[in-house]
Formats: structure tokens, C-alpha cells, sequence
């Protein structure tokens, strides 16, 4: 059995890392992935992924990445379960982050004017 996947999306918020009890640092996306054939009304139809990353993985994407980065991502799914405060069992599924790609290019600065040195 393996359990592998691998999503190219946008990002659907600015990313914002954040640290648990322990002092660990984590983060929680959602990635905007298109899907790769038109429905009957000829619109690509798009799925919201939900994706943790932890430490430096969660920190180099905050730093590096905006709402909107086309980012590429490699990780596990995994599916966990609670309980509501009404009692109701609810599932989550989401993919547990390994490895982050940065596939957006950043424009690029327009020049400084010349300080008057030549």
C-alpha cells in the first residue's frame, strides 16, 4: 500500500504560519486545483485541497508565498475524525505536506532611476 499525492494549485489565502502548545510551527492552506476537464457547461470546475505543513516547510511557504502562488505540493493524505458539540461525528480529510515547490515568478522590479552617478 502507498499513499502518495501530488497537487499543483493556487494558493487560496495569504499563508500565515502559526505555533502549537509544544512550540512546533504549522500552517493550514487551502489549494485551489483546477480540474483537468470541462463539466457539461464547458467550465473547468476547481477543488479547495486543505494542506497542513509544519515547521520550516510552514515557514518558507509563509515567507516566499502570497494568496494566489501557483505552488506545487507532495505529501500523504490523511483522514481524521471529531466529534461536534451536538454530539455529530464529522471527518476531515486533508494531505499532510512533505515537500513545497515555488512555481509562481515574482515580476520583476522596475529599475531604481540612475543615483546621478556614471
Amino acid at each position: 500500500m502507498y499513499n502518495l499525492v501530488y497537487l499543483i494549485g493556487r494558493l487560496t489565502t495569504d499563508p500565515e504560519t502559526t505555533e502549537t502548545e509544544t512550540g512546533k510551527k504549522v500552517m493550514t492552506i487551502n489549494l485551489a486545483v483546477q480540474r483537468s476537464f470541462k463539466n457539461s457547461d464547458g467550465i473547468y470546475e476547481t477543488d479547495f485541497i486543505r494542506c497542513v505543513l509544519w515547521d520550516g516547510i510552514a515557514s518558507r511557504t509563509s515567507e516566499f508565498c502570497r494568496k494566489g502562488d501557483l505552488i506545487g505540493v507532495r505529501g500523504q493524505i490523511r483522514t481524521s475524525s471529531y466529534e461536534t458539540e451536538n454530539g455529530e461525528k464529522k471527518y476531515q480529510t486533508e494531505v499532510v505536506v512533505e515537500k513545497v515547490s515555488f512555481l509562481s515568478s515574482k515580476p520583476i522590479e522596475e529599475e531604481k532611476p540612475n543615483s546621478g552617478k556614471k
